[in-house]
């Protein structure tokens, strides 16, 4: 990757049409992992070929599980268990895929390493350290971060209440509890991504979720299984929140996954007066999809705290985007786990839409935006995160004058062809490099 890359942004042309959007990332991950440990081979179709999720694949890889490669998203993962790595488990950005795979990997017969780039070793773990020394992991950090080092240990199973709902140390518990002698239960405080739990249902694991509990017993293994990835709501988001914004905007988004733990983002859009029609038409591995059409509106401002935050925790630096041009006041609280993202998304995001022109007053745990703000064009950066990256981009469409986006690799972490993507909806947004600039 190199900060030469960037995406040049016009405003002012509607997006029209019909589109989908990459797989989501969070089932693309599990799907990988956990077909590594089915007993026969699991068949993905449109995984998201990502930065991310590519990790997490190599992971595997280097953990002897065999790959067919049949596209780039169209994958077999043959199963039946991990080998001894023969080097360090590189997770290079993925939080998702260290915090799932070291729950993986505390219940193997072998030591190993999970270890990342800067940025992911900046990230906290001990919120999965702790449960998993709690069940008999012998698993250590680095002052509470990456590398993680694991040996070998028996593990038990645990009743873990989580101090802050969190979908990662929930299936770390979950993935360790495969391993473990005895039944693993976790409490959660309120909703999370469910993400895991679905997916080890429908392969074979005896897991129920009753009223806050989630309660797994080891019954002998995954059943493997073939399935197609939905579009990540968590991408859509972008292309949802540039139609609301843009004049005379109306697309629809097809095979979307419309998990209650993942649409808040729409919810609370709906709330601000987004005309959205969101309609179900079916499941995939245990998630329900559906369409969403879109159509330019006039938002209002809004209070954000509490539940929901969990609910659109990945969606926030595109929602201060609609925040900017929705009428009256938005209030965002609770919402302090953006601190420790792929960056300190309340910080990054405030000082990169400042450059736009932007006055946000920024809290502990959240924001405040009065709007409407009109934004004018400006040189941005991305700082090596893609939702930042992503959500600058759409504040470049409603800006006046040209806008570019600094460091517009990243973006393909979750979202590879964004600007492609938007381009083909009608928007004036393409993705450069600097010596092919004019």
């Amino acid at each position: 990757m190199t900060a030469l890359d960037y995406f040049l942004v016009n405003p002012g042309q509607p997006l029209r049409g019909t589109t989908t959007v990459p797989g989501d990332k969070s089932i693309s991950h599990r799907g990988v992992l956990f077909g590594a440990l089915a007993d026969g081979e699991t068949h993905i179709r449109d995984w998201l070929p990502a930065g991310d999720t590519e990790a997490s694949l190599r992971a595997v890889q280097t953990l002897g599980v065999p790959v067919e490669r049949h596209s780039k998203t169209e994958l077999t993962i043959g199963g039946g268990g991990l080998k001894p790595p023969r080097g360090v488990l590189d997770l290079v950005n993925a939080g998702t895929g260290i915090r799932l795979l070291a729950g993986i990997m505390v219940g193997q017969p072998f030591e190993s390493v999970l270890d990342g780039s800067e940025q992911l070793r900046r990230r906290p773990m001990n919120r999965i350290i702790n449960p998993l020394q709690q069940m008999g992991a012998k698993i250590e950090g680095s002052n509470g971060r990456a590398p993680l080092h694991i040996q070998p240990a028996q593990l038990r199973g645990i009743r873990y209440a989580m101090p802050v709902a969190s979908a990662q140390v929930k299936s770390a518990v979950l993935l360790a509890g495969l391993f473990a002698e005895g039944v693993t239960t976790v409490v959660q405080p309120g909703p999370a991504r469910d993400h895991t739990e679905r997916m080890l249902a429908a392969m074979g694991v005896d897991i129920v979720t009753e009223g806050d509990e989630i309660i797994l017993m080891p019954n002998g293994g995954l059943k493997a299984m073939d399935f197609v990835v939905p579009g990540d709501i968590s991408s859509a988001a972008f292309v949802i929140v540039a139609a609301l914004l843009v004049p005379g905007s109306d697309l629809t988004l097809t095979n979307i996954d419309l998990n209650e733990t993942r649409t808040g983002i729409l919810d609370v859009l709906l709330e601000m007066g987004a005309d959205l029609i969101v309609t179900e038409t079916g499941t995939q591995a245990g998630e329900p999809v559906g369409t969403i059409r879109v159509r330019h509106s006039a938002l209002k401002g809004s209070q954000v705290g509490g539940e929901v935050v969990v609910r659109m925790i990945d969606e926030f630096p595109i929602f201060m985007v609609a925040a900017l041009a929705a009428e009256g006041e938005t209030v965002v609280r609770d919402a302090q786990e953006l601190r420790v993202k792929e960056t300190d998304r309340l910080a990054v995001m405030t000082a990169e839409l400042t450059k736009l022109g932007a006055q946000i007053t920024e809290t502990e745990d959240g924001f405040v935006i009065r709007g409407s703000q009109r934004l004018r064009g400006a040189e941005v950066y991305g700082h090596d995160d893609h939702r930042i990256s992503m959500a600058l981009t759409v504040a470049g469409l409603t800006a006046e004058g040209q806008t570019r986006v600094i460091d517009a690799e990243c973006a393909a972490d979750s979202f590879p062809g964004y600007a492609d993507t938007l381009a083909k909806l009608g928007a004036d947004v393409r993705q450069l490099e600097l010596s092919k600039a004019n």
